[in-house]
């Protein structure tokens, strides 16, 4: 039986690897990108950097990291982190491609591009969350139980609404987040947001 525990520095390259085999709609995005780090230096490590109090993993029994929920409390805030410290930092590797020629191009663009105050729900739901889960951890109700943490934070922090963006492709995921407390928000194309208040 998993239990869900606070984030602890050392934990990142397991986060990093369940990034990567979570990454293509919820399966396995080994060999997907040209380089496989770029998804976790996206989605989940600035996450543990700058709020690790809001990083909560899933410990199956032989102690191995099986899934992880990572948040920010202030979407712009952190959307402008990300785009004035982290990026210049961490994504020094990979220049900003001049076109979608490939789906690396096409995340290397979304990670340029992003910045404070981009998506339309961020008053009303200021915080946003990342989660992903083993194939061998999902069905146990970590998923929730991870949910249930975050909110718990958040909520200790004052903060009134939460969202998510799932890929419209990864059905799993739009079917679990309504059954969590979440209702469909006003989306782009090719994904689906959620958001939940917390007060």
């Amino acid at each position: 039986m998993a239990r869900i525990r606070p984030f602890r520095s050392g934990d990142e390259p397991a986060l990093a690897d369940i990034c990567l085999k979570t990454a293509d709609a919820g399966a396995d995005a080994t060999g997907v990108l040209d380089d496989d780090d770029l998804w976790a230096e996206i989605f989940v490590l600035p996450y543990a950097a700058r709020h690790p109090e809001l990083a909560f993993v899933a410990e199956s029994d032989d102690g191995r990291v099986v899934g992880y929920i990572v948040g920010a409390p202030d979407t712009r805030a952190f959307e402008e982190w990300f785009r004035t410290e982290w990026w210049p930092e961490h994504g020094a590797r990979w220049p900003k491609p001049a076109a979608e020629g490939s789906r690396q191009d096409g995340i290397l663009l979304y990670a340029y591009g992003r910045r404070g105050g981009a998506e339309p729900y961020g008053d009303e739901y200021p915080a946003h969350l990342h989660i992903d889960l083993l194939p061998e951890a999902q069905g146990r109700g970590l998923g929730r139980e991870l949910i249930a943490t975050l909110i718990e934070a958040l909520r200790a922090q004052g903060v009134p609404g939460l969202h998510l963006v799932a890929s419209s492709d990864n059905a799993g995921a739009i079917a679990f987040y309504p059954r969590v407390g979440f209702a469909p928000l006003p989306s782009h194309d090719g994904a689906q947001a959620f958001g939940t208040t917390l007060d």
